[in-house]
């Protein structure tokens, strides 16, 4: 069965007598243990299909089908409730809050779900996601003590905490360098290796785009191509054994 079943979907935008149509009936599934990237121009609705299948948004019309329920006539809560155990995000900007721990911002998705987690066990997952992506000596830093790898490395371990089965990453290279690009795709690459984890990808660089095994290009609101990478690129396992390098002015570590 596919993770995500996608048939016909139309977006419409109505900007006062103007409609913009972001999405003209796309039908695609993706499998259990996929890694996908999604690639098109500005404007061509890549965007909009992210958004739709990270339950943000509603199709006009079609449907959407994840992991067999179908969500697209789902109400604002229910899609809420199957973001928070379904799906996690990682976002271009890492959207990290600037006076919170790393291990505070990882417990944030505990904190607002429907079912709030209690402090203690919080923690614990927090820390245990933290130390999956290689962030266990990083726990009470804040953003300002954390170079920009670290960072999208706290952000992938926020997506982690609700134990997903789907991740949706925006963009999540665009702002680090290659170098470090290359890190945040070897942790993805070992999380879809070793956890099965579904991983789809929006960018715009071929170059990252290489690292998964399938590649869905979408132009004018329809898929224009989708086509396996016969030979992925593989970044370094060893690129997530401490690459960063110190930082000065780093706190020193204290339980909280």
């Amino acid at each position: 069965m596919s993770v995500i079943r996608v048939r016909n979907l139309v977006k419409i935008y109505r900007m006062g007598d103007v409609e913009v149509h972001a999405l003209r009936g796309v039908s695609l599934d993706i499998a259990p243990g996929e890694m996908v990237a999604i690639m098109g121009p500005s404007g061509s609705g890549k965007s909009t299909l992210m958004n739709i299948l990270g339950c943000l948004d509603q199709p006009t019309s079609g449907t959407y089908e994840l992991e067999g329920l179908d969500v697209s006539r789902l109400s604002d809560d229910e899609l809420a409730e199957v973001r928070g155990k379904k799906i996690g995000f990682v976002f271009q900007n890492f959207n990290l809050l600037p006076r919170m721990t790393a291990v505070e911002q990882v417990e944030l998705p505990l904190l607002y779900a429907n079912k709030p987690v209690p402090g203690k066990t919080r923690r614990q997952r927090a820390i245990e996601a933290l130390e999956r992506v290689g962030l266990a000596d990083r726990l009470y830093h804040r953003p300002t003590e954390l170079s920009g790898g670290q960072q999208q490395r706290v952000a992938i371990a926020r997506a982690l905490v609700n134990q997903p089965t789907i991740i949706l990453a925006d963009e999540p290279t665009g702002n680090l360098d290659s170098r470090t690009s290359a890190e945040i795709m070897a942790l993805f690459q070992q999380l879809n290796r070793e956890h099965g984890i579904t991983i789809i990808f929006v960018t715009h660089e071929p170059d990252i785009a290489r690292y998964t095994r399938r590649i869905i290009h979408i132009r004018d609101g329809l898929i224009h191509s989708d086509e396996p990478v016969l030979h992925p690129a593989t970044a370094d396992p060893a690129l997530l054994a401490g690459s960063s390098p110190p930082i000065a002015g780093r706190s020193r570590e204290v339980p909280s």
